[in-house]
């Protein structure tokens, strides 16, 4: 996938950070970084330069400016090489970065912006791109520096299948591994029940022995093509009896990203992201990419 990697920067720590995991994957991909600005306030037609009463240089356009320099070199400082490039987006900055998706291979952001209230909460502009974003979009929360597997959450609904394929590109530049897991439960979720008796709980060793089988065989067909075409990537399936939500949080604890689909098979139809996804992306351990069902080509290469 072609494009360069975006990063949408505000002056605020996370947005900081999120400069330095853009950098590192503009790096890795061989892309040039390109870091953003939203920038309001020409549209309320506040004058760009210092007032009259104050210092020089302490206008609207030197604070912006000073800004995006600062963001650049600090790039180039995370990734020694990258080709890094700056711009001011007039407007909104929700509105602005999801523009800017249209022609990016990644957009990175950070879990809250300067106007965030507590760690827990996550921006708006993080979620409205994880929902809306023409390309997968990376939130770096978590640890500063993860190390460990790269992690995707299979749960063998069709639409997850760009996240999959996303996930084994990922690995395959980091030269890492890659853990897949899938969880299931004993009521009835995935068919996990006796037939003719829907939605008994799998209460016999025979039972759970082959629901555990059938999950494998799921996980398995939904990695097939995949291992295939990324044969240099070392997978490790995972087949967890529990809780979706908390099995894949704890999980990222060992991990250095996790990839999720926006939306997967329990999913409403009035719902922008999934359960799964709001609850990785507001308290997972490590960087979340989501990647919108349709937005990555199983074909397609880094």
């Amino acid at each position: 996938m072609s494009g360069p990697v975006v990063v949408g920067v505000d002056g605020s720590p996370s947005a900081l950070a999120a400069v330095d995991a853009a950098a590192r994957e503009a790096l890795l991909r061989g892309a040039e970084l390109h870091v953003v600005h939203a920038f309001l306030w020409p549209a309320l037609h506040v004058p760009p330069g210092a007032s009259a009463l104050g210092p020089p240089g302490g206008g609207v356009r030197e604070s912006v400016e000073h800004l995006l320099r600062e963001a650049v070199d600090r790039a180039r400082s995370a990734a020694p090489g990258v080709r890094a490039t700056s711009a001011v987006m007039p407007g909104e900055a929700v509105a602005a970065l999801e523009a800017e998706s249209r022609t990016a291979q990644l957009m990175v952001v950070g879990r809250s912006g300067s106007g965030g209230v507590r760690e827990v909460l996550l921006g708006s502009a993080a979620v409205h791109l994880a929902a809306h974003g023409h390309c997968p979009v990376m939130v770096v929360r978590g640890r500063t520096d993860p190390e460990g597997p790269v992690l995707v959450a299979v749960d063998g609904s069709p639409r997850e299948r760009g996240a999959i394929a996303f996930a084994f590109a990922e690995a395959s530049i980091r030269g890492g591994e890659l853990v897949a897991l899938h969880t299931w439960s004993a009521w009835g979720d995935h068919g996990a029940h006796r037939p003719g008796r829907p939605g008994e709980l799998v209460d016999t060793i025979g039972d759970a022995d082959r629901q555990r089988a059938a999950e494998e065989r799921l996980l398995a067909e939904a990695l097939a093509g995949h291992r295939e075409r990324y044969p240099e990537v070392a997978v490790r399936p995972r087949v967890v009896r529990g809780r979706t939500r908390p099995t894949l949080i704890e999980a990222s604890g060992h991990a250095q990203l996790i990839v999720v689909g926006a939306r997967g098979r329990g999913g409403f139809a009035g719902l922008l992201l999934g359960s799964v996804s709001q609850a990785v992306l507001h308290h997972a351990d490590c960087p979340v990419a989501v990647v919108r069902s349709g937005l990555w080509d199983d074909g397609a290469d880094l």
